[in-house]
């Protein structure tokens, strides 16, 4: 089962595309699911509907809650689509499970003050000049932390201001960003990107303090820097940039519908979580503004 498991990884990454962040979350579950699967004695190949409901309630006997075993069950059921299609297995019983109602988590977004002091904390060194680039990016397209560092110099329009991105089930999709993005990438193509490569070639567009590729826990890690050099009292993430896209466009009138093409979501319900953010909004707006209303 180890070797299916890696080649299905291998899979996730050279052909689907996958973060790195999910395909080292996919690993861990499959690996805890082959060591369950040893341990009961039970088949992979021939698991029935009562062994996973049984493995889902040792899921959550270990304390995991409820979205960390929906992403569990989200593994193993495209590893057992890969299976399927590998001819390994005849069907995929994964199909029929349905995991736990996960409770309604708010995005975790930032105000637009507090991107302007990590703006701020970015000096002017080639790596402050990429972090720069980088920061104005995120938040101009809203784009996975993937997508972005999957970006190659060609995939760059700036003249018109878009760039292609390739996204979840290699689906490609247009982002598009304005003159301060715009801005800030000329100066990092130009100024930046140059020393950082030390006479290295790559066309990737982001770039390394080595000159390598930057990796997604590269970026993870400029982020905390710039949080703590800022000193702003916040969690940012990668993600917190496309929640944070999300959200804005959505309190400037922005429709559900164009939110989700331009953040490549397949189903709308997706998007939609973002409207409970605008609500309260709207509802502080209005408790705020309206003379009845007022304490």
């Amino acid at each position: 089962m180890e070797t299916l498991i890696m080649d299905f990884i291998n899979y996730l990454r050279l052909e689907r595309h996958y973060s790195e962040y999910t395909e080292d979350n996919y690993l861990i579950d499959l690996e805890n699911y082959a060591n369950y699967c040893t341990t009961q004695r039970i088949n992979f190949k021939n698991i029935k509907y009562q062994d996973i409901m049984q493995y889902e309630k040792y899921l959550n006997a270990t304390g995991l809650n409820s979205s960390s075993i929906n992403r569990h069950l989200s593994a193993l059921r495209s590893f057992y689509d890969y299976l399927l299609r590998e001819r390994v297995i005849e069907s995929n019983p994964f199909k029929l499970v349905k995991g736990p109602k996960k409770p309604l988590k708010l995005p975790n977004y930032m105000k637009y003050s507090e991107f302007e002091a990590m703006l701020e904390a970015c000096d002017a060194t080639p790596l402050g000049i990429r972090n720069r680039a980088l920061l104005e990016l995120l938040l101009a397209t809203g784009a996975r932390i993937g997508e972005i560092i999957d970006l190659k110099i060609t995939d760059i329009d700036l003249k018109n201001q878009e760039l292609k991105v390739l996204g979840k089930g290699n689906k490609e999709r247009i982002c598009y960003f304005g003159q301060h993005c715009q801005a800030a990438l000329e100066n990092y193509l130009c100024e930046s990107r140059p020393l950082l490569l030390k006479e290295k070639k790559s066309q990737m567009l982001f770039i390394n303090h080595l000159g390598g590729d930057l990796t997604t826990r590269g970026v993870r890690d400029i982020i905390d820097k710039i949080i703590l050099k800022s000193s702003l009292n916040i969690k940012v993430t990668p993600h917190t940039f496309r929640h944070t896209f999300a959200t804005m466009l959505l309190n400037e009138g922005c429709d559900l519908k164009s939110v989700q093409e331009l953040l490549g979501h397949v189903n709308l319900s997706t998007t939609s979580i973002y409207t409970h953010i605008t609500n309260d909004r709207i509802k502080d707006i209005y408790l705020h503004t309206h003379p009845r209303s007022k304490k």
